[in-house]
């Protein structure tokens, strides 16, 4: 973990004193270090994990994505927002998809490249990342024909989860869809990859899935499609 004092000035929330807001920035710092492509001040025994070794290698890449293209029914021109979406313009085929692409991010580092260099890659489709949490959604009312969240719900528990999709059904579009995935608690590598997320800064919440089905459930979100990947459980969601 960073010792330093905590600073939250990098993002422009509306609640400063949020008591979502030290997660936040810890998830904040871990992905800024990595797109920075820091050098890790780890103990020797992390170094040494098979995990880790993985991680480094990038032989992991596939067990952490999860093709949320695969249950989003895109359709040419829909406006879409990606939550977290990290550098999702540069590295996903937006363009070829010919969707309105829409981010939101805590990362300043992953912001700030993807506001720098899609634009030279599309501006038209391009429509800017915002920086902001995920419960505190920086969009209007009713925007979107789809939403995307993969990649953190993990990083949170899941009354954090709840202000997430009622923010995400506030911008979806009647008949939208939300596509997101969550930590599958009991596959092979969920402990493993929990305990090297803490090395790197973060905590890694051991969510059952039935526990977030039972609050899918109770905010009126209908489940309409699984993936089971390698480490997450990719969803698809619609709203009543």
């Amino acid at each position: 973990m960073d010792n330093k004092k905590t600073n939250f000035s990098h993002l422009t929330l509306n609640l400063p004193n949020d008591q979502w807001m030290p997660q936040i920035e810890a998830v904040r710092l871990r992905y800024d270090r990595e797109y920075r492509n820091d050098q890790l001040d780890l103990p020797d025994e992390v170094l040494q994990m098979p995990i880790y070794q993985e991680w480094r290698k990038h032989n992991l890449a596939t067990a952490l994505c999860s093709p949320f293209w695969e249950l989003a029914k895109f359709e040419k021109k829909q406006h879409c927002l990606d939550i977290g979406c990290g550098v999702s313009f540069l590295v996903y085929p937006w363009r070829e998809w010919d969707l309105f692409f829409y981010g939101q991010e805590v990362s300043t580092v992953a912001r700030d490249a993807l506001n720098s260099r899609a634009p030279q890659l599309n501006s038209k489709l391009f429509k800017g990342v915002k920086l902001g949490a995920a419960h505190q959604i920086n969009y209007e009312n009713i925007q979107f024909d789809r939403v995307i969240a993969t990649g953190f719900s993990c990083y949170f528990e899941l009354d954090y989860w709840r202000l997430v999709l009622t923010e995400v059904k506030r911008v979806l579009k009647p008949g939208g869809i939300f596509i997101f995935d969550a930590i599958a608690p009991d596959t092979q590598l969920a402990e493993n990859w929990a305990i090297l997320e803490m090395y790197l800064g973060t905590e890694i919440f051991l969510t059952p899935l039935k526990e977030l089905n039972e609050l899918l459930k109770t905010l009126g979100a209908k489940v309409t499609s699984t993936r089971q990947g390698e480490l997450f459980c990719l969803y698809q969601v619609t709203f009543s």
